[in-house]
């Protein structure tokens, strides 16, 4: 997921390049085997750098929060982050540009390669769900032995309700 970019450097404003994405992508921290992540990626020249959009989606191996048991997922990200040359193109000097950077931005590195790997590797993550669900019907576990209640119904005695509302439903018996 590296481009070279100094030709798009020497450009004006508002000169784009288009690439199609279909590569293996290693999500370094999250201990998944390498994804493949595909895509369309459109870069632009703005008066600073080059802005990156992109649409992509890989397949993440996730494990379900209700049953536990492993399924991969499709992801569908959206990227929209701009990137700071490191380097002027045509002076080889460095880019004093601090007022317009943090210390979080994307940078292009002294060869004049973008690379796409973190802005990549947190759009994953942020795309994730924050409950993911085998399915929407996924039955979970049975809280008194464990059993994954999909494959098969618990023989574990489910009580009727919480105790400590056992006096009011003799009120509302009565």
């Amino acid at each position: 997921m590296q481009y070279n970019v100094a030709q798009l450097l020497k450009e004006l404003s508002g000169a784009t390049r288009h690439h199609e994405l279909d590569e293996p992508f290693e999500c370094e921290g999250e201990g998944w085997d390498p994804l493949r992540v595909s895509g369309h990626v459109q870069m632009l020249r703005s008066h600073r750098g080059l802005v990156v959009t992109a649409q992509l989606e890989t397949t993440v191996p996730l494990a379900c929060s209700r049953c536990l048991e492993h399924y991969s997922e499709c992801v569908k990200m959206e990227l929209a982050e701009e990137f700071f040359p490191v380097i002027d193109v045509h002076s080889g000097l460095p880019v004093n540009s601090q007022q317009d950077q943090d210390e979080d931005s994307f940078t292009i590195d002294q060869n004049h390669i973008l690379d796409l790997t973190e802005a990549v590797r947190q759009a994953v993550v942020l795309a994730l769900p924050i409950q993911p669900l085998c399915n929407e019907d996924c039955a979970g576990l049975c809280a008194e032995c464990g059993a994954n209640l999909n494959q098969h119904p618990c023989s574990c005695a489910t009580p009727d309700s919480d105790p400590r509302w056992a006096k009011l439903k003799r009120l509302q018996v009565s």
